[in-house]
């Protein structure tokens, strides 16, 4: 039998970069600067996701960016876009200002509930890919979908556990167990809805390369503890899927079997 490395051990390869962490991390909603950076240390995470139109990228005034730990790779987002233009837009805005040809694709669709315009997001995504731009796209947890950005070219693949900052965990596991079983070669990241440290083991064990997340730490009582948390769990999960799960079963399965029991 062949043994399993440890999941702290093994490297994660993305888009051209190689991580050890398969926890991306966010910076929005964090009560202070000091309680975020004390969640980034703790978390392990070597790439953090920056909101392009919520800071001054011309560091034309104090900002996030200037707490951030300078090893950290920055990912920035094209949050609040609603159309395929505005998020190109902002995605060029990006690579100028922060000099990264990466960005992740949010496209919304709606308002109230920030579920992903699909449609908009395949558009923008298609375009990027042509300039250059390695593409992380959010979107529904569709397995259709995902096919078509991984056919335009996206690095990876984003489905949505839940709603955005819902916390309500992984809610349409078999569509997540479906596309790492159709897509066995892509890259699956679970973005959005993760609640704690149960949803990223179980989004981990489910077969997801990496799970970025941001509200469940950042609202956390104690961030720093829960960005610990979560860091174990994504280990832990990893672990579990590589070690493969013994089969659900109806009825007891006697751990000590009769044979060989003495009258």
């Amino acid at each position: 039998m062949t043994a399993v490395a440890p999941a702290s051990l093994e490297t994660f390869r993305l888009g051209d970069r190689t991580f050890t962490s398969r926890l991306i991390i966010g910076t929005g909603k964090y009560r202070n600067h000091e309680e975020m950076k004390g969640a980034h240390r703790a978390s392990g995470a070597e790439m953090v996701t920056v909101a392009v139109r919520r800071v001054p990228l011309d560091r034309s005034a104090e900002s996030l960016l200037d707490h951030l730990d300078p090893s950290l790779m920055i990912l920035p987002n094209t949050a609040a876009c609603y159309t395929a233009e505005d998020a190109i837009r902002t995605a060029r805005l990006a690579r100028e200002a922060l000099g990264t040809n990466w960005i992740k694709l949010e496209v919304i669709g709606d308002q109230t509930t920030l579920f992903p315009d699909n449609e908009q997001t395949l558009e923008a995504a298609r375009l990027l890919v042509s300039e250059g731009f390695t593409v992380l796209p959010y979107f529904s947890d569709d397995l259709i979908m995902a096919k078509k950005l991984l056919d335009a070219g996206c690095a990876a693949v984003m489905p949505l556990a839940a709603p955005i900052g819902s916390g309500l965990g992984i809610q349409n596991p078999v569509n997540l167990r479906i596309m790492r079983e159709q897509l066995p070669d892509a890259t699956i990241i679970v973005d959005a809805g993760v609640g704690t440290a149960s949803d990223a083991a179980v989004a981990m064990e489910l077969g997801a390369d990496a799970v970025l997340m941001n509200t469940a730490i950042a609202e956390a009582r104690e961030p720093e503890g829960m960005a610990r948390a979560m860091r174990l769990a994504i280990e832990a999960g990893r672990l579990a899927y590589l070690s493969g799960r013994m089969p659900k079963r109806l009825y007891a399965s006697a751990s000590s079997p009769l044979i060989g029991v003495i009258d």
